[in-house]
């Protein structure tokens, strides 16, 4: 058993070991934090961003950092995730891409209001949050997988890139909320396919597929590709 001055002694060094540590660990950091928190990258669209998602109370539903509501899905990784035109296509009418399904609210933002929630979706997903959320399902221009995407998508129209590839994977590179487009050429016909990127409810209703807000020469660019894929026999 300890005497009193002992005790004293053991607490009093206790303290201060504990105190150092903590102090240490909090200018450790504090120090890390302008590196981590990427806000080296805080330009006013972010800023404008940042406003925009508090004033229409965004968090009501989402996620973001992990804080928010579980309603909708978390955004901290949503570019990485979806993509920047994805996103875009979609906030300006959540309804048109899931029809009868999707319940966000469209919130008739110009232009410019969505390139700025863009542009602060994309600067979240590069803070350094210690691997939270997980890493998302497609990741763009990482490594080896940015060679592998190229040569999977050489020749591909512009919307397959930055759409079609949120969802579906070619040759091992891609989304995979939908299926993959090897051989897609073998299942369906011209015509087909045409139906499915103009109105896919109408080919198969309750589809998960969202109808996008295609141009008649975004589509017959994206039909003439996809017919070009077919699997060896």
């Amino acid at each position: 058993m300890l005497s009193k001055s002992a005790a004293r002694a053991f607490f009093i060094g206790g303290t201060v070991i504990v105190s150092a540590a903590f102090i240490g660990l909090t200018v450790d950091t504090l120090g890390q934090v302008p590196e981590r928190s990427n806000e080296s990258e805080m330009t006013d669209a972010v800023k404008r961003g940042h406003e925009i998602w508090n004033d229409n109370n965004c968090m009501g539903c989402h996620t973001i950092l992990g804080e928010g509501a579980y309603y909708a899905p978390e955004l901290t990784k949503v570019v990485s995730r979806r993509g920047a035109e994805w996103i875009k296509v979609f906030i300006k009418d959540p309804e048109a891409m899931y029809p009868g399904r999707r319940k966000m609210v469209k919130y008739d933002f110009t232009d410019a209001q969505i390139d700025d929630l863009i542009a602060y979706f994309s600067w979240i997903g590069k803070i350094d949050t210690n691997g939270f959320p997980p890493e998302p399902d497609l990741k763009i221009g990482a490594g080896s997988s940015a060679q592998k995407s190229a040569n999977a998508h050489a020749g591909a129209p512009p919307s397959f890139k930055t759409l079609c590839v949120a969802c579906h994977a070619l040759e091992g590179s891609g989304g995979n909320v939908g299926p993959a487009l090897d051989g897609v050429a073998n299942r369906y016909d011209q015509k087909t396919l045409d139906a499915w990127l103009k109105d896919p409810p109408s080919v198969k209703p309750g589809t998960k597929m969202p109808k996008l807000p295609l141009t008649d020469a975004q589509r017959s660019a994206l039909v003439s590709f996809l017919m070009t894929k077919k699997s060896q026999k």
